[in-house]
């Protein structure tokens, strides 16, 4: 089996939903009694995002090269970067990167193809969801990305951090985040929602929406699962 490196701390409660679901995924396949060997570089999440917020992307890219060189050394055959808001540096990283990586954003969109797709909304950060990072993805696959208002976005990135960035689920915050996503979901007419967020899962199921949800964090496991085995 190859060995995983993970670019992780982005945020620690989905590196860990990263870390159980790959062992799991790999056992399932392997009948239950092998464990893949992962190696994982937690990054400065702090630090990132006033990276991203200042939208140094030179800066931020040579930060995540930086952690990847590390997961190299210590001996990964390929890696992966455990967060959605670092992939808009995402081209620039793949082109310098001392590994091959396996995007969250590419895995994404060839899940939303296979399940026919035509229109989705796409929530997460702010600089996800402004940065057209999913949107002009989608589009290659003909799929329309549908995002939040700016006042929206705003409630949405709100709800993230600092709570649920930290693996905390408020119910008002749930109540909100639902409003927002089935209001846009209704009026728009789409079939999907994105979570673009690792941490987004941990606040929406898929028994929440009627629709077809694509857990991004989930999606990237399989995919980094099935690279392995």
């Amino acid at each position: 089996m190859k060995r995983v490196g993970i670019v992780g701390g982005i945020g620690p409660a989905s590196t860990l939903d990263y870390y159980s679901g790959i062992i799991s995924g790999v056992r399932s396949k392997h009948g239950g009694e092998d464990y893949p060997e992962i190696i994982i570089y937690s990054i400065n999440m702090t630090e990132m995002l006033s990276l991203v917020s200042r939208k140094a992307w030179e800066m931020l890219a040579a930060m995540l090269l930086a952690a990847i060189e590390s997961l190299s050394a210590a001996g990964a055959d390929f890696a992966a970067i455990a967060s959605n808001t670092p992939h808009i540096v995402f081209e620039q990283v793949r082109r310098q990167s001392a590994l091959p990586l396996i995007s969250i954003v590419d895995a994404t969109c060839e899940q939303a193809q296979l399940q026919k797709v035509k229109k989705a909304v796409i929530v997460g950060t702010r600089f996800t969801m402004s940065s057209g990072l999913y949107s002009e993805a989608l589009e290659k696959h003909k799929i329309t990305a549908v995002m939040p208002s700016d006042s929206e976005q705003e409630v949405i990135h709100n709800i993230i951090f600092p709570k649920l960035e930290d693996g905390i689920v408020i119910p008002e915050d749930k109540r909100k985040m639902l409003e927002i996503v089935n209001g846009l979901l209704t009026t728009q007419n789409a079939d999907a929602l994105i979570l673009g967020c690792t941490e987004l899962p941990l606040m929406i199921k898929e028994t929440d929406i009627d629709r077809i949800v694509l857990n991004t964090t989930q999606i990237h496991i399989d995919a980094i699962v099935n690279f392995i085995c």
